[in-house]
């Protein structure tokens, strides 16, 4: 019944997301949740994954992140839709390739963390995901090295609600 519910639910939001989609290839991954996209009118849009947070390309973990990205999008032709453009200025999206929705598939691998402080469709579905990859210590859940970036701002602010306001952990 978990299966289904995952599988519904991702269902439900690549239709909603197909409304208003757009296409365009891959062609650059800056780290685990940052990726450089070619649209039809040959622009490049740099989109950073909704819902998800991965180590950055320098940290620890972060160098297999990108690689998984480049691995499963790198060259293809994928949807997106950018659902917000934070403080920094960065497109927020949706990404969506070979019927998969991204974010899903890197907290599910264990890649990146589900960035419930900007989860908006699949809180339940991508929190169970990374529950999942915790407790079976899949890929950065194995790494007694990781540091949650939200662990730190407690450590500094005392408030995790005070990280979007401290700094910002996509960075």
């Amino acid at each position: 019944m978990k299966h289904f519910y995952i599988l519904f639910g991702t269902l439900s939001l690549f239709f909603t997301l197909s409304v208003s989609a757009q296409s365009a290839k891959v062609i650059r991954v800056e780290d685990g949740n940052t990726i450089v996209v070619q649209d039809k009118n040959n622009s490049l849009i740099t989109l950073t994954l909704a819902e998800v947070l991965c180590p950055d390309a320098t940290k620890a973990f972060g160098k297999k992140a990108k690689k998984y990205t480049d691995a499963e999008v790198l060259n293809k032709v994928i949807e997106y839709n950018i659902i917000n453009v934070d403080s920094q200025k960065r497109n927020i999206a949706i990404v969506f390739y070979d019927n998969k929705y991204l974010s899903e598939e890197i907290i599910k691998n264990g890649y990146g963390w589900h960035f419930k402080e900007e989860s908006i469709y699949n809180f339940k579905i991508l929190n169970d995901l990374e529950n999942y990859a915790k407790n079976n210590k899949i890929g950065l859940w194995n790494d007694s090295t990781i540091i949650i970036p939200w662990e730190i701002a407690d450590k500094v602010t005392g408030n995790r609600s005070q990280l979007s306001e401290t700094r910002d952990p996509r960075r």
